[in-house]
């Protein structure tokens, strides 16, 4: 309430009171006033017939014509001093300096409350003519949820004995203002989204919008207009059936909500004790948001709570019967060889995106890569132990891709045994093409002198111990006892002749 209105409500107290036949010691003493004050009111009242039996006019209207008071008009010895430099005041804010600094080099000695008094009572500020209007948010049941971080507060670790930054989470249903909280190490895309599913849990639904800022978790690139999205972000948010909204920088006011809430967090939070545990942490600050959300909000005088339960919980979407898959994220850069590096696991991206940076999702069956949100490549998830890298047939050289080609080689070791399939698998991918054939000759032409079942056994042990050569069959084969050996038949093997044949053969060079 300005000068001029809290005269207008003085005004009429006074003028009902005299209606009344209060005399002017109590009206007065009742509302703090001087008996001048009091007298000139009763003149101003007969004047205008309220004694006759004219009634006020209604609130908030003033009761006397011209009752207003010029903004600009000096109230003070201050007042009037400062108006002879508004000019030179308006200057230089206009060219950027702070209210303290114009403070400082002032002709005039003025107090610092005097001084920004002034500022405020005449509208003074940079671009007075043009003003930002701020429209009020306003939202309907189940609409959006506000997100925002801030750092509770710094702790020391006691496993490590290092210094550690608490952060949380705070989410607002923009309708109901009910607030939730989360206690976080870092804001990673697969702690925030876990974090966030958490909360739609707690409320059994989801918004139709989660408005947040611009972090990596949420957008790659930040845009004033269209940013690109984080494509975890996206799926997660597809998966529940909301819309996000990334504001632009440095545009806070847009989320307003849970902007007030962040130092209201850290208020809640600061009567806690000895830090003992995320966990124990938690706890403490449910219990605390509980009682926030059941206290009467200071804007809409109403229990966040309530309000939720009553009109919000109804409004959200129904979630889905399966939780969103856990995924695993990184952001690596394109290597020289045109691979990335998940997992410490190698997939190839492509040689002309060298250098670039890229986002991996990878989940239990799948790896895929995106650059600036677009999908680029899909590989199978490599399970094998004995498997580093997964190259897509496109992007190796045609010389590559010829000595690549194991299908001959997989054939031949299938007719043997499924170990040694694998076995011969682990050897042609661990070399990305560049195979020196003999290792996998050596352990195909086993079968000259050994059983099937035998070749096939030792190649069980070698992928065991993680020998992935020749010499390592080798070495297991001869470990089988001569006595279980299964040697095969002569007759058997295509490589070797009856003895008939030699016998014959020796005959005809005795003859001649």
């Amino acid at each position: 309430m300005d000068r001029n209105m809290r005269k207008c409500v003085m005004d009429r107290k006074i003028v009902q009171l005299l209606t009344q036949n209060v005399s002017f010691n109590q009206i007065s003493k009742q509302l703090k006033v001087g008996k001048v004050r009091v007298r000139k009111i009763q003149k101003l009242a007969m004047d205008a017939g309220y004694f006759a039996g004219i009634p006020l006019p209604p609130y908030p209207e003033s009761v006397f014509e011209c009752d207003t008071v010029d903004i600009g008009e000096p109230v003070s010895t201050v007042d009037r001093e400062l108006l002879n430099h508004k000019e030179w005041i308006e200057e230089r804010i206009d060219a950027d300096w702070h209210l303290v600094t114009i403070l400082e080099e002032l002709p005039v000695k003025i107090g610092t409350s005097s001084f920004y008094r002034f500022i405020k009572r005449h509208q003074i500020s940079k671009n007075r003519s043009h003003y930002k209007v701020i429209p009020e948010i306003i939202n309907s049941p189940g609409e959006v949820l506000q997100l925002d971080w801030g750092k509770l507060k710094d702790i020391i670790d006691p496993h490590a004995g290092k210094k550690r930054t608490v952060w949380f989470l705070v989410g607002v249903m923009g309708f109901s203002r009910y607030m939730m909280v989360r206690l976080v190490w870092d804001n990673k895309t697969e702690t925030t989204l876990n974090m966030i599913e958490s909360m739609f849990n707690e409320m059994g639904g989801a918004p139709k919008r989660i408005v947040s800022d611009n972090p990596k978790c949420f957008s790659i690139e930040a845009s004033k207009f269209e940013p690109v999205l984080n494509p975890a972000f996206e799926r997660f948010c597809q998966h529940y059936n909301t819309i996000p909204e990334i504001l632009p920088p440095y545009d806070p006011k847009k989320k307003g909500k849970v902007e007030r809430a962040v130092p209201y967090v850290r208020r809640l939070f600061e009567a806690h004790g000895k830090w003992e545990g995320q966990e124990e942490s938690q706890e403490y600050l449910d219990k605390k948001v509980k009682i926030a959300n059941e206290r009467k909000h200071g804007t809409t005088k109403l229990q966040p709570v309530d309000i939720f339960l009553t009109h919000e919980a109804s409004e959200l979407e129904i979630l889905p019967s399966t939780s969103f898959e856990r995924e695993e994220y990184a952001a690596p850069n394109v290597r020289k060889d045109g691979c990335v590096r998940f997992k410490n696991k190698y997939y190839s991206a492509g040689k002309e995106n060298i250098g670039k940076s890229t986002f991996i999702i990878g989940n239990s069956d799948t790896v895929k890569i995106y650059i600036k949100g677009k999908l680029i490549e899909t590989h199978p998830r490599i399970k094998s132990a004995h498997q580093s890298k997964s190259i897509k047939k496109h992007h190796l050289e045609p010389y590559e891709q010829i000595i690549n080609d194991g299908n001959f080689y997989l054939k031949k070791a299938i007719a043997i045994g499924p170990n040694v399939k694998e076995i011969i698998e682990a050897i042609l991918l661990r070399g990305n093409g560049f195979v020196d054939t003999r290792k996998i000759w050596g352990i195909l032409s086993l079968d000259k002198s050994n059983s099937n079942s035998d070749i096939d056994d030792a190649c069980k042990y070698a992928l065991e111990c993680d020998q992935i050569n020749y010499r390592g069959v080798m070495s297991f084969l001869n470990l089988i006892p001569n006595g279980q050996k299964n040697i095969p038949s002569s007759k058997n093997n295509k490589f070797t002749r009856s003895m008939s044949e030699y016998e014959k053969q020796i005959k005809k060079d005795e003859l001649h």
